[in-house]
């Protein structure tokens, strides 16, 4: 009980750091239950144990589903694009290859990219406003990351959190990840996860690229460091003697 307190405190603190309980400054009507208060400035403030609790009842969502690769994740927004691919990946769930989703995807089958899933999760329920309607068309059941000006008309799971910055967007897939490999049995309860958040996190080609930029020349400064030292120093003293003896 007292490793699961700290587990939990460990996560609250996580969220703080990355700033999921800062929201906007308008507010919806549906969001008021996980509103704690509103700053000076006129932002509001998310109850991260609101956040916490949904993120645990999403879980059990999404292991309800016996296969995996039934589940949808959609994010339009760039910045929950990669957090959306890591989440797949260690989940087995299916994500969109692109951050414009097809009309029709849920309700005509005579596209060629007709899907019939029995969860969705989108990141935010505005830019997935197409694939939230699809889903009530057809009775599937779906979670979304809503911040505190979110609409949650055919939502069934909000996760009050900041859906606009990729470190919030991205610790919150991370931990439903982590609680999903949990109620798997696939990890310990107080067992820690090798996989770093900093994975999830969107980055800018232009980040990418001085990254590279970086290891290229640290590369070649160190390959330039092993041929002096493979480079035989000239002895001195024996082309002193040399001189003498000419």
């Amino acid at each position: 009980m007292a490793a699961q307190i700290k587990r939990k405190e460990e996560d609250i603190l996580k969220m703080l750091t990355c700033k999921v309980h800062l929201g906007t400054r308008n507010q919806n009507f549906g969001m008021r239950r996980s509103i704690d208060r509103r700053s000076q400035d006129g932002t509001h403030i998310i109850n991260l144990e609101h956040t916490y609790n949904k993120i645990k009842l999403a879980a059990r969502m999404f292991v309800a589903v016996q296969n995996p690769g039934e589940v949808i994740v959609v994010s339009a927004r760039p910045y929950g694009q990669r957090a959306v691919v890591k989440f797949s990946q260690y989940t087995g769930a299916l994500s969109t290859s692109s951050s414009r989703w097809t009309p029709g995807t849920l309700t005509n089958q005579n596209t060629q990219r007709f899907l019939e899933p029995r969860l969705l999760i989108v990141t935010d329920p505005r830019s997935d406003r197409q694939a939230v309607v699809e889903a009530s068309y057809v009775n599937i059941p779906c979670i979304a990351l809503c911040d505190s000006d979110s609409p949650l008309q055919y939502v069934d799971c909000a996760i009050p959190c900041n859906n606009r910055t990729t470190e919030s967007i991205s610790l919150i897939y991370w931990l439903l990840a982590r609680e999903i490999l949990v109620l798997r049995g696939e990890l310990g309860r107080d067992e820690e996860w090798s996989i770093m958040v900093d994975l999830f996190f969107y980055k800018k080609l232009e980040d990418v690229e001085k990254i590279e930029d970086r290891a290229d020349e640290a590369e070649a400064d160190f390959g330039e460091r092993e041929d002096e030292k493979q480079q035989p120093k000239w002895d001195e003293t024996k082309e002193g003697e040399k001189q003498e003896d000419w």
